[in-house]
This record gives C-alpha cells, sequence and structure tokens, in this order.
C-alpha cells in the first residue's frame, strides 16, 4: 500500500494564488466587454444593412413607379400624335384659308396703315398683320404701341394664332434687333421689352393641345433655327465685354427666347445662373430660373443674392421655389431696410460729397440730402408693396414704413418749395444800347454771378463779347445755372466772402458794365476782374 499523503501537504498543493484570481477575474472581464462589443458592432452593422435595404427598396419602388409613369406617358405622347396632328391639321386649314381671304379682301379697317382707338382696333390690327405673315411689320406696330402694353400682352396670343406658322413668325418678328440689333444708327429705343412680350405671347399659342407644356409644336427647322440664333448670341458675349457688361433687356430676351423654344441645355446651366443673378431684379427671373432646369441651384443663388445685398430680390425667389421656411422673408425685408439707410447715411457722410463746392455753392449740400432721401423712398417702397404682395402685414405691419415714407415726402416738399424761385414781373424798360427795343433783366440779376463790384473805373459805353450774341426779347428770372449745379440755380452771391464792399442797388440802369478783360481761354470777354478771379480759384 502506498503511503498517505500529509493533510497539510494536500492543502500546500491544492490552494490557488490570489493573482492567478485576479488574473481570471480580468481575463473574464475582458471577454465579457469584447463579446458586449462585437455584439454591438454587428448590431450596428445589421441595423445600416436593414436601413440601407429599406432605401433601396424605397428607391426601386420609386423607379418602378416612375418607370411606369414614363412609360404611361409616352404611351399617352405616342397615342396622342394623331389627334394633335388631326387638331393641328384643321387650325392649319382655318388659319390658310383666312389668311387668304385676308389677302384677296382688304378692308379699311383692319389696315396696318390705319390708326388704333379701342381694344377691339387693336386685336383687329394685330390679326391683320398675323394673317399676311408680315413680321417686320407687326414687330414695328408693336414697337410703338408701347403705352398700351397691357393690351398687348392680353390678346397678342390670340392675334399670333392666327399665324400660318407662328413659331416662324416670331423668329422673324425678333430677327431685326435680336440676336443682333441690325438697325445701326437708326436704333433708337431698347426694344427688348417688345422682344420679350412677342416671345411670352407666343407659348400658348405653341403648347399641346392634348398634353400641355411638355410637348411644344415647333417644327424641326424652326427650332434648328431658333438653336443657332442662342448660339450667335453666345458667341458674341465676348465682343460685348462678357456677362458683366450685359443690358438686362438683352439678357431677358435670351432666356425668355431659350425657354420658349423648348432648346435649353444642361451643359449651359451655368452660364443660364449666371445671367439670372445678374438680371435677378427683374419680376420673371424666378419663373424663367425654373424653367431653364435650375431648381435645385435655387438655395445656393438665394444665399448669392443675399450676400451681394439683394434682399428684396431673394425673397420673390424664395416664394417661388417654395423655400420661404429656410428663407424667412421677414428678416431679409429688414436687412434690405437697413441696408438701405446705410447707403443713404453714406451719401450724406462722405466726404468727396461735402467738399470745397460745398463751401462756395451750400445748394449742393441740399442736392445730397435729396439722393439720400430718394434711395431710402425707393427702399421703403418696395419693401411695402413686397408685403402687400406676400401678405406679411401681420409679421411685419407696414404703418411705421409708411409714417417715414410720409415723412420723407414733407421733407423733399419743403425743401422744393424753399427753391421754387419768386416769380418777377415783367420789367417795360428797353435796352439803351441796342435798337431792339427789349426789356431790360430784372434788377436783381445784378447780384448774379455775372455781376461784380469792379475796382476799375467803368467803361463809358457797354461792350459786348464778339462770342455772345444778342440778348434775346424776354429773359428768364435766372440765367442758366453752370454744368457744375446740375439742374439747381447757382447760389445768390458766391463771391460775397470776397467782395471789399456791397453791391449797390442801382435802379433805372443796367450795372456797371464788366471790363473787357482778356479771358483766360484766349479772346475778350466779359469776365471777372483780375482780384475776383484769384479769389475764386484761390
Amino acid at each position: 500500500m502506498g503511503s498517505i499523503p500529509d493533510p497539510g501537504e494536500l492543502s500546500e498543493l491544492t490552494q490557488p494564488s490570489f493573482d492567478e484570481f485576479q488574473r481570471q477575474t480580468s481575463l473574464m472581464t475582458s471577454c465579457t466587454l469584447l463579446w458586449k462589443e462585437l455584439s454591438d458592432h454587428f448590431s450596428s452593422l445589421e441595423q445600416d444593412l436593414n436601413h440601407k435595404s429599406e432605401a433601396l427598396k424605397r428607391k426601386i419602388h420609386t423607379l418602378d413607379n416612375s418607370t411606369s409613369d414614363s412609360l404611361r406617358l409616352l404611351d399617352h405622347r405616342e397615342t396622342s400624335l394623331d389627334a394633335t396632328l388631326q387638331i393641328a391639321l384643321r387650325t392649319l386649314d382655318t388659319r390658310r384659308t383666312a389668311a387668304l381671304s385676308a389677302l384677296l379682301h382688304d378692308a379699311d379697317d383692319t389696315s396696318p396703315d390705319g390708326e388704333v382707338d379701342d381694344t377691339a382696333g387693336l386685336v383687329l390690327k394685330l390679326k391683320s398683320f398675323c394673317l399676311r405673315m408680315d413680321a417686320f411689320g407687326f414687330f414695328a406696330f408693336v414697337s410703338a404701341k408701347k403705352k398700351e402694353l397691357d393690351g398687348l400682352r392680353a390678346e397678342m396670343p390670340v392675334a399670333l394664332a392666327e399665324c400660318v406658322d407662328p413659331a416662324k413668325f416670331v423668329l422673324e418678328a425678333i430677327s431685326e434687333v435680336f440676336p443682333v440689333d441690325k438697325r445701326g444708327e437708326k436704333a433708337g429705343h431698347d426694344l427688348g421689352w417688345a422682344c420679350v412680350l412677342v416671345l411670352e405671347s407666343l407659348i400658348p399659342v405653341v403648347v399641346d393641345p392634348v398634353i400641355g407644356k411638355s410637348r411644344l409644336l415647333v417644327t424641326p427647322t424652326v427650332k434648328e433655327h431658333a438653336t443657332e440664333i442662342a448660339e450667335t448670341w453666345k458667341s458674341s458675349l465676348e465682343d460685348r465685354g462678357g456677362v458683366e457688361n450685359l443690358k438686362t433687356p438683352d439678357v431677358h430676351t435670351f432666356l425668355q427666347h431659350v425657354v420658349t423654344f423648348g432648346i435649353v441645355k444642361n451643359d449651359d446651366s451655368d452660364l443660364y445662373r449666371k445671367l439670372v443673378i445678374a438680371s435677378a431684379w427683374r419680376k420673371q427671373m424666378p419663373k424663367l430660373a425654373l424653367s431653364l432646369g435650375l431648381a435645385q441651384q435655387m438655395p445656393d443663388m438665394i444665399e448669392e443674392l443675399i450676400s451681394k445685398g439683394q434682399q428684396l430680390d431673394a425673397v420673390h425667389f424664395t416664394y417661388e421655389v417654395g423655400l420661404v421656411e429656410k428663407f424667412p422673408p421677414v428678416p431679409l425685408l429688414k436687412s434690405f431696410l437697413k441696408d438701405a439707410k446705410k447707403v443713404a447715411a453714406s451719401i450724406l457722410e462722405d466726404p468727396n460729397n461735402a467738399g470745397r463746392a460745398a463751401i462756395f455753392f451750400p445748394m449742393v449740400n441740399e442736392i445730397w440730402q435729396y439722393l439720400a432721401a430718394r434711395k431710402e423712398q425707393s427702399a421703403l417702397r418696395a419693401v411695402i408693396k413686397c408685403i402687400e404682395e406676400y401678405k406679411l402685414e401681420d409679421e411685419f405691419p407696414p404703418e411705421n414704413l409708411k409714417k417715414r415714407l410720409d415723412q420723407l415726402e414733407k421733407v423733399k416738399m419743403v425743401k422744393t418749395e424753399k427753391r421754387k424761385p419768386v416769380a418777377v414781373p415783367a420789367n417795360k424798360r428797353t435796352r439803351a444800347s441796342n435798337g431792339n427795343g427789349g426789356p431790360m433783366p430784372p434788377a436783381k440779376a445784378g447780384r448774379l454771378t455775372n455781376a461784380y463790384v469792379s475796382s476799375f473805373p467803368a467803361a463809358p459805353t457797354f461792350v459786348r463779347s464778339p462770342s455772345h450774341g444778342q440778348y434775346p426779347a424776354a429773359l428768364p428770372p435766372y440765367p442758366s445755372p453752370p454744368h457744375m449745379y446740375g439742374s439747381r440755380s447757382p447760389p445768390a452771391n458766391p463771391y460775397a466772402a470776397y467782395s471789399p464792399e456791397p453791391a449797390p442797388a442801382i435802379a433805372g440802369s443796367y450795372p456797371a458794365a464788366p471790363m473787357n478783360y482778356p479771358h483766360a481761354y484766349g479772346g475778350y470777354g466779359n469776365v471777372l476782374a483780375p482780384t475776383y478771379q484769384q479769389a475764386y480759384y484761390r
């Protein structure tokens, strides 16, 4: 038999150490944490995969619906071609018959040379040009009727519907001024407004009567010609100094041309955006921007307008695209007014505006005050109109703005009354030195800028400069002001500070004649005495 071990020795062999216990505990804790971390990680992966799967399913569902809608639309377009073609043929036949009838029977009341007295006459006149396909006469007539713009806008689509080919007719009508103005030296007023009006009026005429604006009834030949015109306009940008130097009517005409004929190009989206931003103050620009495919860029465009200080234009864009929540209008309008007040204040505080001219001619200060008031008035009117247009009276009551506008109007009226010249009765005295028998100028003329107190002895007779003509029979109360005064009269006596003695009031005769000094630019004439010339230019 073997020996039985000592119990004491057995206890020493089987007793675990404390360090080993701590190591095991630590290992179990680490394993538990690692398991939990891995479990959370895989749970997160599973959730992400589920979300992505759901998103992918939604996209597939949306794509299926979009594909179904597109196929249904294509099928509708295909099946509607016959109906559209039948309508177009009937319309074309009606227009051709009407055009032939108009050519054969030239009625006096529809003659292009007649006068238009009312709306009915305006419609007949427009239809007469359209029936005869007289595009140049049509455009000349429209250009001469700017005062009847509302009537033209309402009746022009009806008249264009009488054309055999309305799209071709419109291209011919505006070809004289777009894409290049061919009038040359005969060019007068800008006719961009007429081009935009004609292009806008063409849209309801060429829209498909079955499926609407998604298809325009423009022949491939006309569409190709319209594309060439657009390319010609774009190629001339560099010759005209780039986008920054373009006229707004010209920009508006180009954008409307692209939209009307459905020739929008995705590659030109950057150009469209620059043109829209440059002419954002036009009311039609937000709608044109959407028609040009700039809907996705609208938030960035609105932020750009705000950064340029065009908050009012930004408000119109936000309402057009439905971003009012992202760009609240009231803070934008208040910021616009604040900037306008700063500009008005800067006009008054500009040291260049209050220079030496204001010292010699105090009325110059009133000019700057008037300009500052005009700036603030225009801003107030624009904001009030915007508040009324978008029904923002509850958020931004316009009463205080209207009170401020009335205050500025009263100040303007007071200053205007102060500057109003006093009527001087006609003086029946005649000039003794000439035989025309014309009336003498008023006695106050002796205190104007062309009069002075001479330190030299008076000439025995009145010496007239050879470069000056005879005085007219009747003189205005004040002479025409020099160019440096703008549209205001000169001060009563700018040389009073340099005059050694007051100008005596002379009654019954013309003031002392000025001496015939050499003129600074050559020749002799009525000039100031040397002493006062030096004082003026000092």
